[in-house]
């Protein structure tokens, strides 16, 4: 079959069209000479269009001018041309201008909208009044510049809140162009827990003029407008990070009330998982770790325990097994069962937990009080350190994710990249990555538990610890682990089964209709 070319808009994500460039709109900003993580949507708006790329297909990025992308951006370039966008809101127009630069470490090219007033801030996402319009003008924004370039899309891909009203738009502020006449949109749900919900108040600053009509009207009667609801409602398809997440956010229980909408459009609902970058976690070639290794050099992996454990000034001894959490210190991510699971095990346990991550106050002084309380087997790192990150994934035993929800999750890749087992809750992309562990059977990647309490994670920690002593079969489970393929060319041929099928192509239609279809990691 003949790869069609597309073009595509997105933030955080993609909008795809049939001139033979994939373009996207994404909200990221570079920090020296890394994109700055904003959990997995950074890393979508880099890897799944170089993924795109490399099936033969021309990816553009769109993002905002942040400082540090200002900053670090080598060769930033000014590509305006004579008139700078203008993007309307209720009482005045934002002119922004245009530049592009290159990703570090890639060939692709990222088109930066840059308006200072709305984006130099001191941080990417904000609690500011004008929040809404920040978006509201990378979303237009992204649109406009393809009207600039007589760039047609097929699939408009929108990911999240922050770009959901695209659909809406194409439906409405830029219906009257046949340019967009054949562009189908896509909505990726990345965290249903954030919808970007305002005061409806707001409503004129989406210069949707009639179309406001089209927002949901049980919001507007009840004062609010909900970026991510309209996104459901209008988008042509629909799309989250993980197969079990797209069961799951049907539920009540997972779908902070949106689960009717959901459930109502199911049929156009898909879960394909993220990926990972496996260049820049890859334990044979990793920069940020000192010993290098592969599932047929296991043993050198005891190198970066032995490191990891003196860079935070931890004792170490052959045979005691370490624990690792990098992790956003929130309530989703599990950290209340920690408190309810260190304290014991470690007084029970010869073990050492290496903690990195910053976020709730209640959270962060938990894990100070558990390194005074434990001097010499627990250390927390506050904030966030990338090479602390590489060597916790490179040096530790087994990797903590008990998270009360989890929608894709990406460390649970780089954990069994690394022959670093996770221990794990059995929710969303974590059910759909990791393969549970059987002793008797010798299978599985890792260890998970069921029940969202502090005995279920209690238990795994428990089979994980038995299973340590072995080293036999714990090193078989290591090497299960990095056979798997979490790379973004799987994941990538899956969003370009479901573009097909979006445009109507019979070939793969089929496929690609599957709501629930795992992407073949084997």
């Amino acid at each position: 079959m003949t790869v069609p070319n597309f073009d595509v808009v997105l933030r955080n994500g993609l909008v795809v069209d049939g001139t033979g460039r994939p373009g996207f709109v994404a909200d990221i900003a570079i920090a020296g000479d890394r994109i700055a993580k904003i959990g997995g949507l950074a890393d979508v708006s880099q890897a799944l269009p170089e993924a795109l790329a490399a099936l033969g297909h021309d990816a553009r990025v769109v993002l905002p001018l942040y400082p540090g992308a200002r900053e670090h951006a080598t060769d930033l370039e000014d590509v305006t041309g004579d008139t700078p966008l203008a993007i309307p809101t209720a009482h005045r127009h934002y002119l922004c201008r245009v530049k592009r630069a290159t990703f570090p470490g890639s060939t692709l090219h990222a088109y930066f909208i840059d308006c200072p007033e709305l984006y130099e801030r001191g941080s990417i996402y904000t609690q500011d009044s004008d929040e809404h319009v920040r978006f509201v003008v990378l979303t237009r924004g992204a649109l406009e510049l393809a009207q600039r370039w007589q760039w047609a899309p097929d699939i408009a891909h929108a990911h999240d809140w922050h770009t959901a009203l695209l659909p809406l738009y194409l439906k409405t502020a830029y219906a009257w162009d046949r340019l967009f006449a054949r562009t189908r949109s896509l909505l990726t749900i990345h965290n249903l827990g954030h919808q970007g919900v305002f005061s409806s108040h707001v409503v004129g600053d989406l210069a949707l003029s009639d179309g406001a009509r089209l927002l949901p009207q049980e919001d507007i009667a009840a004062g609010r407008v909900n970026f991510l609801k309209t996104g459901l409602v209008h988008a042509d398809a629909l799309s989250t990070v993980s197969p079990t997440y797209a069961t799951e956010i049907q539920t009540e229980a997972f779908g902070f009330g949106l689960s009717g909408l959901l459930r109502a459009r199911a049929g156009s609902l898909t879960g394909i998982l993220n990926g990972i970058d496996d260049r820049a976690w890859n334990p044979l070639t990793d920069p940020l770790v000192p010993a290098h290794y592969s599932a047929k050099s296991l043993p050198r992996k005891e190198k970066n325990k032995q490191a990891l454990l003196e860079s935070v000034g931890l004792p170490y001894a052959r045979g005691v097994p370490v624990l690792g959490i990098v992790s956003r210190l929130s309530a989703q991510k599990g950290i209340e069962l920690l408190m309810g699971v260190l304290p014991s095990l470690l007084a029970q346990w010869d073990v050492r937990f290496v903690a990195l991550g910053s976020g709730e106050w209640r959270y962060e002084t938990f894990l100070r009080d558990l390194q005074h309380a434990f001097p010499d087997k627990v250390r927390y790192w506050q904030g966030f350190n990338d090479r602390l990150a590489h060597l916790i994934e490179a040096g530790a035993d087994a990797f903590l994710m008990p998270s009360q929800y989890e929608p894709c999750g990406l460390n649970q890749m780089y954990s069994l990249r690394y022959g670093t087992p996770p221990v794990a809750r059995r929710t969303g992309g974590l059910a759909d990555t990791i393969e549970p562990y059987d002793a008797a059977g010798e299978t599985g990647t890792g260890f998970l538990f069921d029940h969202y309490t502090a005995e279920g994670l209690r238990w795994a920690l428990d089979q994980a610890l038995a299973a340590y002593a072995d080293r036999a079969r714990w090193a078989a489970l290591q090497k299960r682990g990095m056979a798997k393929d979490f790379g973004w060319g799987v994941s990538a041929a899956r969003y370009v089964e479901l573009y097909r099928a979006m445009l109507g192509d019979p070939a793969d239609a089929a496929g690609a209709s599957v709501p629930n279809a795992r992407a073949g990691r084997q």
